[in-house]
């Protein structure tokens, strides 16, 4: 079973921002052909960790590869304002991420899941210089109605009054009603909740907000993308309880650019059939390269 404590060859790295250091797990590549980073950004209460099961693959197909965690998340310290959390404020942040390993000599492949997806179209939208973005089970703006954003609203209402911890509590309840949860190592379980825990309130409640009001910004994107000749990718799980995977189609479609569906995953194919998403992102990625 895949998961945030699946093994591998990555090295736990601190990277410059503007907040303080990016807390990063970073592998080379092996072969190094590409010349090519491969930057994973994750969503709301997620980290680096979220893509711990493709590390190696991406590595192994030539990549050199390298996980955040947002400003604000698990071990990345962040801003002190709820606004910077919104999509457009972390996106200046991670396109400042983009340009400094672009100075390295190599070409940076963005990849966003979630939250994340919002975030990366922001740093495209600040002139991040990519060569080619991934939208992973992402959309077009704020979340819709839906039993994620009912407990996102009710999530905003307890950390008002009982903080982390207590948003913390209602995440355990709304696990436990998933069968699967039982099955999870104690290991995992004790890393979810020290994950959580270790995340400031003014992050959770600026990415929910960013969540709950992000405008659509596809025309705007797609004007960005087609400008500089930047390729990109909208993929996600054909059960996604999130944004649809109708919405999903429709935004790859307004955007010119590939969609694939990765079947019988939901909204984080990274961590539920990572290897079937890497068949679709290798090779689509090897092609941006040409």
């Amino acid at each position: 079973m895949y998961s945030q404590i699946t093994p591998h060859r990555a090295e736990r790295v601190d990277l410059p921002g503007r907040y303080g250091p990016v807390a990063a797990l970073r592998a080379p590549a092996v072969g190094d052909a590409l010349k090519a980073t491969v930057l994973l950004v994750p969503g709301y209460t997620g980290s680096k960790e979220d893509f711990a099961p493709m590390l190696d693959g991406i590595a192994d197909a030539g990549f050199e590869v390298v996980a955040i965690d947002l400003p604000g998340q698990y071990e990345s310290p962040g801003p002190d304002t709820e606004a910077e959390y919104r999509p457009a404020g972390l996106g200046a942040s991670l396109a400042e991420l983009v340009e400094k390993l672009a100075a390295e000599g190599r070409r940076v492949l963005l990849l966003g899941h979630s939250y994340g997806g919002l975030v990366a179209r922001a740093a495209v939208l600040a002139g991040a210089p990519i060569a080619g973005l991934t939208l992973l089970s992402s959309g077009p703006s704020e979340l819709p109605a839906g039993e994620r954003r009912t407990a996102l609203d009710i999530g905003e209402q307890i950390i008002a009054t009982q903080g982390v911890e207590g948003t913390h509590k209602l995440q355990e309840l709304r696990s436990a009603a998933n069968p699967k949860y039982a099955e999870q190592p104690e290991e995992l379980k004790e890393f979810l909740k020290t994950r959580w825990l270790a995340s400031p309130a003014v992050g959770f409640i600026g990415m929910g907000n960013g969540l709950r009001h992000e405008p659509d910004l596809v025309a705007k994107l797609g004007r960005t993308l087609r400008a500089k000749g930047t390729p990109a990718l909208v993929v996600c799980g054909d059960l996604d309880d999130a944004w649809s995977p109708a919405s999903q189609r429709d935004m790859a479609e307004r955007l010119d650019a590939d969609f694939a569906v990765i079947p019988g995953a939901a909204h984080s194919p990274n961590v539920e059939a990572p290897m079937e998403l890497l068949a679709t992102l290798l090779p689509t990625w090897r092609a941006w390269l040409r």
